[in-house]
Formats: C-alpha cells, sequence, structure tokens
C-alpha cells in the first residue's frame, strides 16, 4: 500500500511516539483533571484508539468508493484490511473506556457487579453501536463466496457503516448529554479548561503514534493477505 521509504518513516513514528506515549504517560506528573487522579493518565491510550479508529475507517470507506468506481479487486482487499485495523482499535477503545469507567463512576461498586464496568452512558452506548456495525460488516462479507459480489455488498455497506460514525459518536452524544466527558460541553480533547499544556504533550504525540501503528499494521495486513493469495 505504501512506498518503502514511507513505510519506513510510519515505523519510526509509530516506535518512538508509541514509546514516549506509554513511557511519559505512566511516569510524567499529570496535573489534576476534576476527580480523576491518577486515572486521567487514561487520556493518552483511551481517546487515540478512537482516533486511529476513525482515520482507519476513512480510509476503509476512501477504498470501498474506489472499488465501485473502477471494480479493482486490490481496493476491495485495502477497505475491508483497514476495517479490520479499525474495528480492533475501537474494540480496544472500549475496553480502556471500560476499565476507566471501573475506577470513576463504579469506584464504590465490586468488581462483580456489571454496572461497575458499563453503566449505558449515552456516548458509550452509541460507541458499541458504532463498532458493532463493523462486526455486522464481515458478518456480510463471510455470507458470500463470489469475490465480486462480497467486494460491491461489503462496499455499498461500509459507505452506510461510516456515515454512521460521526452521528453515533460525536452528535447525538452531545444531544443527549450523560457521565462521559464531551457530552453537551463539546470535545474534552481540545478544551482548553478539561486539559493543560502538561497532558498535551504526551496526549498529542500519542494519537500521531497510535494512527501510525494503525498504517503500520494495516500495510502489515495486506502484505501478509497478498501473499497468502499468490501461494492459493
Amino acid at each position: 500500500m505504501f512506498s518503502q521509504t514511507t513505510h519506513k518513516i510510519i515505523i519510526v513514528l509509530a516506535v518512538i511516539l508509541v514509546s514516549y506515549s506509554i513511557i511519559a504517560g505512566l511516569i510524567l506528573k499529570v496535573p489534576k483533571l476534576g476527580t480523576l487522579a491518577q486515572s486521567s493518565r487514561n487520556l493518552y491510550y483511551h481517546v487515540p484508539m478512537w482516533f486511529t479508529m476513525y482515520t482507519m475507517m476513512a480510509i476503509s470507506v476512501f477504498y470501498s468508493i474506489q472499488y465501485l468506481r473502477n471494480f479493482a479487486i486490490q481496493n476491495d482487499l485495502i477497505a475491508s484490511s483497514a476495517a479490520w485495523i479499525g474495528t480492533m482499535f475501537g474494540v480496544l477503545g472500549l475496553i480502556t473506556g471500560s476499565v476507566w469507567s471501573r475506577v470513576t463512576w463504579g469506584e464504590a461498586l465490586p468488581d462483580n457487579d456489571f454496572s461497575a464496568w458499563w453503566v449505558w452512558d449515552p456516548k458509550q452506548t452509541l460507541a458499541l453501536i458504532a463498532v458493532f456495525s463493523y462486526f455486522a460488516y464481515f458478518i456480510l462479507r463471510s455470507s458470500f463466496d463470489y469475490p465480486e459480489q462480497k467486494a460491491k455488498l461489503s462496499a455499498i455497506y461500509n459507505i452506510f457503516a461510516a456515515a454512521s460514525l460521526i452521528p453515533l459518536t460525536l452528535i447525538i452524544p452531545r444531544m443527549l448529554g450523560g457521565l462521559h466527558p464531551g457530552g453537551s460541553e463539546g470535545s474534552p480533547v481540545f478544551n482548553q479548561k478539561d486539559i493543560s499544556n502538561d497532558f498535551r504533550i504526551v496526549f498529542y504525540p500519542a494519537i500521531i503514534g497510535f494512527i501510525s501503528l494503525g498504517l503500520w499494521l494495516l500495510n502489515l495486513r495486506i502484505r501478509i493477505y497478498k501473499l497468502y493469495i499468490n501461494k492459493r
């Protein structure tokens, strides 16, 4: 998918920035952020998962549209691979969010209480629906034996799935409010009153690093899949 030079740059960015965000995120002092205390460090990992998912899904829908324009099976391969990587990061976003929920919203509850890990907050629930819409994408793909038919119907579905991401994860939660930051108040990522520059020096590199990691994994998945096809 990428040239060798671009691939090497992506690897370097992923290794350096992800390593930096993990190490600095764990050892640097974090300023007080409401009642979050030390759990605010999860900002460096939870939120970049979603940025990476958005990036992968944008790549996926772009190549789905390209497939519908020229019916080149290569475009379907990239689209499905990007959707797979994006879904993986979406699941990681849900998991890190659930852990964060446990130590903030469900702090007083026992571990065996489901409500300690998941409170069905509007943003939390709609994010789950968004990830499930891509599970449906892969179920749809597995329902067809003919590559062209699978690619065409998957591409059409992918356009609708990608179009639902922004309303489900950004617009509707702001209308409904809820416990999750970024409800009716706007994004907690870019508001000066929500996070300081002490957070940003780790948080922004983390976003670039995890997106680079996603691109690296995408390129590897495409290359492995091509090797598999060539051996058949």
